[in-house]
């Protein structure tokens, strides 16, 4: 998404059902399975997992605060209502014992349904900052016949609580539900902006010090069937107003054979997908970077694409990324989502609290995708102004300029720039900027989506783990 981007559409009343349903599974005696073995839930310093599975602890002191709840202890020390924890190579969650039934109206195509759910909800997590913006990530398997819920609840500095708020309704695919954001969510105090909680008034002094996650799964009844979750969490940040940034100082060159893909070669095609191409700059990201980690969908799976519409996979990411609330295909975390449907990737949006940190991504052989909102002038060589735009940072030069695939380019051979260090990394990591008109908007902070492999080398685990994303 992006922030500046308004809401289109309000909630649909049918959409409570749910919500109602995954409060109702929360509360029938849900007990955590192992309070012993659970980790601290604050974000202090923690050890590396036996398994190599992370608890995403973000570095302190800092502006951002990550934590991911994705091994089996972790799993297991929630509290769970018909869920339960499975081992192995890639543990996850999964649903056991339905917790209770209920029916879901989906707003975007009428039909209801009949599911049974059960859930699961994560220990209080006390964030090393308080937080103004929480973003959360999942990564999961649905299989036809199931679909899954995140919400988030969390108390404020003085004490008082959120409501339980929905951060999205997702599924893999779209023949059961449409997946979607929700809109109108707010307490007066804080809102959920498409995928962003946010509190209203952060010049208030008002934030949020903790928070709680809770995961409801959904299975056609008596199906058997399950989704499985193998990570869940959020991204918490306090990034204050600021205009600009320091300059940082260059680090050590390095580029990344990174596909290179067009959105505008898509213009026009599959128009019910956010008008098509020219608004599919998320998704052709998110393309770029699983098929740089050698993942890409198959024939089978592209066969509903035009023939002749070159770069099919491009329309599929645009496809099973789009937001049916929003209409765009940039949700920030349903785009990690999509990427995580791949074999053994992990997906997150969080944020990076400067280009260095982006620097010890790339030199370790990471790609990232990056938010950023500039004027034309702004930024020497773009060739145009945008509210809102995802590109592909896959490497820096000798003299520390970014090495971008931006797929807002003429063509897949155009897509490969290089900008100036000082632009880029002003108005990625600026909460503020003024448009063509003189007027103040926001900009993204240092937003950005990370994906990797599960098995990921040596300096891989280093530089995520730094980062507090392992």
């Amino acid at each position: 998404m992006t922030s500046s981007t308004p809401r289109r559409t309000v909630l649909a009343a049918a959409l409570a059902a749910a919500g109602t349903a995954a409060t109702a599974a929360s509360a029938a005696a849900a007990v955590p399975e192992c309070a012993a073995d659970c980790p601290p839930t604050s974000s202090g310093p923690a050890p590396a997992p036996a398994d190599g599975a992370g608890r995403g602890h973000a570095p302190a002191p800092g502006l951002v605060d990550n934590r991911f709840w994705s091994s089996y202890t972790d799993w297991r020390c929630g509290s769970a209502a018909g869920t339960k924890a499975v081992a192995g190579r890639r543990p996850g969650l999964v649903l056991a014992t339905p917790a209770g039934r209920t029916d879901y109206t989906d707003p975007h195509t009428g039909r209801t349904t009949a599911w049974e759910y059960a859930s699961w909800t994560s220990p209080v997590h006390t964030t090393t900052v308080p937080a103004a913006e929480v973003i959360a990530s999942w990564n999961a398997e649905t299989p036809p016949g199931t679909w899954l819920q995140v919400e988030l609840s969390g108390t404020y500095t003085d004490a008082t609580a959120t409501p339980w708020y929905v951060l999205g309704r997702w599924a893999a695919g779209d023949g059961d539900i449409r997946r979607t954001s929700v809109d109108d969510q707010t307490d007066g105090r804080s809102t959920v902006w498409t995928d962003t909680f946010a509190i209203d008034d952060a010049a208030s002094g008002l934030r949020l010090t903790s928070y709680r996650l809770r995961l409801t799964l959904y299975r056609t009844p008596g199906s058997g069937l399950t989704p499985t979750v193998w990570r869940l969490g959020a991204m918490a940040s306090d990034i204050p107003d600021r205009f600009s940034v320091p300059a940082s100082t260059p680090g050590t060159a390095r580029e990344l054979a990174v596909p290179r893909y067009s959105q505008n070669t898509h213009v026009g095609q599959y128009p019910e997908y956010d008008n098509g191409g020219e608004a599919w700059c998320s998704p052709t990201s998110s393309q770029m970077i699983v098929e740089y980690w050698g993942r890409r969908p198959s024939a089978a799976e592209l066969a509903w694409v035009n023939p002749d519409f070159d770069d099919p996979q491009v329309c599929h990411a645009a496809r099973f990324t789009f937001d049916h609330q929003y209409e765009g295909c940039g949700n920030w975390p349903f785009n990690a989502a999509y990427a995580a449907t791949y074999p053994d990737m992990n997906a997150v949006v969080t944020r990076l609290r400067s280009l260095t940190e982006l620097e010890s991504l790339i030199r370790a052989g990471i790609p990232a995708i990056t938010s950023q909102s500039f004027r034309k002038e702004e930024l020497t060589g773009a060739g145009y102004g945008t509210s809102g735009h995802l590109m592909t940072v896959i490497g820096f030069t000798a003299d520390g300029d970014v090495i971008a695939n931006d797929p807002a380019s003429p063509s897949n051979e155009a897509v490969r720039r290089v900008y100036p260090r000082r632009e880029w990394e002003n108005i990625w990591l600026r909460t503020k900027r003024y448009d063509a008109n003189g007027k103040v908007r926001s900009g993204t902070g240092g937003v950005c989506y990370i994906f990797w492999p599960v098995k990921s080398a040596p300096s891989q685990h280093r530089a995520l783990r730094s980062l507090g994303l392992l």
